[in-house]
């Protein structure tokens, strides 16, 4: 059973009637529906949570991190931030999406701006898959076709990924490196850019495939209980 915890900033859903529309009960809600299952089990967390719901307890206890953010990024504190980032360093798994490109979490452990170039005008999007034998890739098809989605392009400010799974065209001819797979110390990270708040994007079967995947890919193979720099002992080799 991995254990998955969905954090999303949880605003304009209560800010915003058209997204409230789409989302109801949260974006986080709508990810977690599709998770849950016999192989995954779901909790989630917002930023309306004490400590953004995201105390050492319950990192602890999280396999896989999914974050969802957009206009809060400000409002996590940097100590909630610093746990996220040391969490992933142990081992834990950090599914990023969309916006949370520019989350204080993302960006501690990118080390770079992570901008981007951007337009909303509900441009139809093709993510092409890039390496269709990667885990992440199971039981997709060549491409996965969005019908409208906030448009990312090139230059995107983040390191070079350990692989870059997925890039997405748009009708208007610009490109974006929208899925990006990372290793920080030891924990996997997996970057995916469709989710604009607008837009259904998380009811496409294909996305929540993409989702799903992350996730067991993401799950810890290996880790430690703290970040420590040990002092060892001379192995005696004369025996």
């Amino acid at each position: 059973m991995i254990k998955v915890t969905v954090w999303n900033e949880f605003c304009h859903e209560r800010t915003e009637e058209a997204v409230k529309k789409i989302y109801p009960e949260g974006i986080h809600k709508a990810i977690a529906d599709f998770l849950a299952s016999d192989e995954i089990s779901v909790r989630c967390a917002t930023l309306l949570d004490e400590e953004c719901g995201l105390t050492q307890e319950v990192l602890d206890d999280t396999d896989v991190l999914i974050w969802w953010g957009h206009m809060k990024h400000h409002e996590v504190p940097d100590t909630v931030a610093a746990r996220v980032r040391d969490s992933v360093l142990k081992g834990m798994g950090f599914v990023v999406l969309h916006s949370g490109h520019h989350s204080k979490p993302f960006r501690f452990l990118m080390g770079t701006t992570c901008n981007v170039n951007w337009r909303e005008d509900g441009d139809f999007c093709r993510t092409w898959i890039c390496d269709p034998s990667h885990p992440i890739a199971k039981g997709l098809g060549r491409y996965i076709e969005i019908p409208h989605e906030e448009m990312y392009t090139e230059p995107f400010g983040i390191p070079e990924p350990d692989t870059t799974l997925m890039i997405n065209w748009y009708d208007s001819g610009e490109v974006f490196r929208s899925g990006c797979c990372y290793k920080r110390g030891y924990g996997k990270i997996f970057y995916f850019q469709p989710g604009h708040e607008t837009y259904p994007t998380y009811y496409i079967p294909d996305v929540q495939t993409v989702i799903r995947n992350a996730v067991k890919w993401a799950a810890p193979d290996y880790r430690v209980k703290e970040l420590i720099c040990p002092w060892v002992p001379r192995i005696d080799n004369s025996k």
